[in-house]
C-alpha cells in the first residue's frame, strides 16, 4: 500500500517555507533499522524526515533519502542538535557534525532540541542558528520542547521568531496553552509522540471511533492531529504500521468524535517536563 504524497496537506510556516503535515519520526529508530523504515516511509509517501543528533540515526536517515531516486527538493528533512551543544559555537559545530553525517548541502529544518533552562545558554544558541540560516544551509529554524518562559525570551532579545515548536502532544496531553501562545506568534505545533508513544493504542474510546469509522486507533490519533492543525510524527519501523500511519485521509472525525477525544486529557505526559530534563537521562 502507498498513497499519493500530493495528497498530504503542506502547512505554511511563518518564513513562507512549507512542511508537510505528516512526517517519518525517527525517534528511538536504531541506526541499523532507520536506513530501512526511512526508506519505506519514503516508498509509501512519506515526504518528510524527522531526526536528530542524538538519535544516532541522521547517517542512515539521510542515505535513504538520496538512494530513493526522489529529488532532494521533493523530501523535507530537519534535524535537531542535543543539549551538550548549547551555546553559539557549540551550535555552529553541532550543526556542521549533523550535515555531514546526512550528506547533504542543504537542510530544511533545524531546531534547538530541549530548552535547557539551567545551562542559560538558549538565546544565543537560538543566535547561532539565526546565523546558521543566513548561510543559507539551512531553510528554516525552530525549536523543540520550548515552554512558554524561554520561547517568548528568545522572541523578544532577538526579534526572530521560531517556525515551529516540536512537543509533546497527543490526547492525554493537547498542550492547549502552548498552542495559544503559538497561535500569537504564527508559529506551527508539531505533535511528537502523537500516538502517546503507543500506550493509548489499546484505548476503548479510541478503539469504539476507530471501529466506526473501520480504522485503527493509531490512524484515529492521527487523523485528530492533522484536523486541528497540528504537524504530526508518527513513528514505526513495521512496514505494514508505516504504511497505515499515513492512510488517513480516506476518512473524518466528525463533532461528536473531537468531542468525545477531548475529554481524555489529563496532563499525562509519556516523557519529561522540558522545565526538568537538562542532559542525558532521556532522550
Amino acid at each position: 500500500m502507498s498513497i499519493d504524497p500530493s495528497i498530504v496537506p503542506n502547512i505554511t510556516l511563518n518564513d513562507g517555507t512549507t512542511i508537510p503535515q505528516i512526517g517519518f519520526g525517527l525517534w528511538q529508530v536504531p541506526p541499523n533499522e532507520a536506513e530501512a523504515a526511512t526508506a519505506e516511509a519514503l516508498r509509501v509517501g512519506y515526504r518528510h524526515v524527522d531526526s536528530a543528533a542524538v538519535y544516532a540515526n541522521e547517517a542512515e536517515a539521510g542515505a535513504a533519502v538520496t538512494k530513493s531516486g526522489l529529488a532532494r527538493s521533493d523530501v523535507y528533512v530537519t534535524t535537531k542538535m542535543w543539549n551538550p551543544d548549547h551555546g553559539y559555537d557549540n551550535a555552529m559545530r553541532a550543526f556542521d557534525t549533523s550535515m555531514t553525517k546526512l550528506g547533504f548541502e542543504y537542510l530544511d529544518l533545524f531546531l534547538i532540541h530541549w530548552q535547557c533552562v539551567p545551562l542559560g545558554k538558549y538565546v544565543e544558541t537560538w543566535k547561532a542558528l539565526i546565523d546558521i540560516q543566513k548561510t543559507g544551509r539551512v531553510r528554516s529554524i525552530g525549536v523543540s520542547n520550548f515552554k512558554e518562559p524561554a520561547l517568548r525570551e528568545i522572541i523578544d532579545v532577538t526579534g526572530v521568531v521560531p517556525v515551529l515548536n516540536q512537543i509533546e502532544l497527543h490526547p492525554w496531553l493537547p498542550q492547549l496553552q502552548m498552542r495559544a501562545v503559538h497561535a500569537e506568534y504564527g508559529i506551527a505545533t508539531e505533535s511528537w509522540s502523537p500516538l502517546a508513544s503507543g500506550q493509548l493504542i489499546d484505548n476503548e474510546l479510541l478503539a469504539a471511533i476507530g471501529d466506526k469509522h473501520g480504522k485503527s486507533t493509531a490512524q484515529v490519533m492521527i487523523r485528530w492531529h492533522l484536523q486541528q492543525g497540528l504537524i504530526v510524527l508518527p513513528k514505526s519501523v513495521t512496514p505494514s504500521r508505516i504504511a497505515e500511519n499515513i492512510d488517513v485521509f480516506g476518512f473524518k472525525l466528525d463533532a461528536d468524535d473531537m468531542a468525545a477525544i477531548a475529554t481524555l486529557e489529563n496532563g499525562h505526559r509519556t516523557g519529561p517536563d522540558p522545565d526538568d530534563f537538562l542532559m542525558m537521562a532521556w532522550a
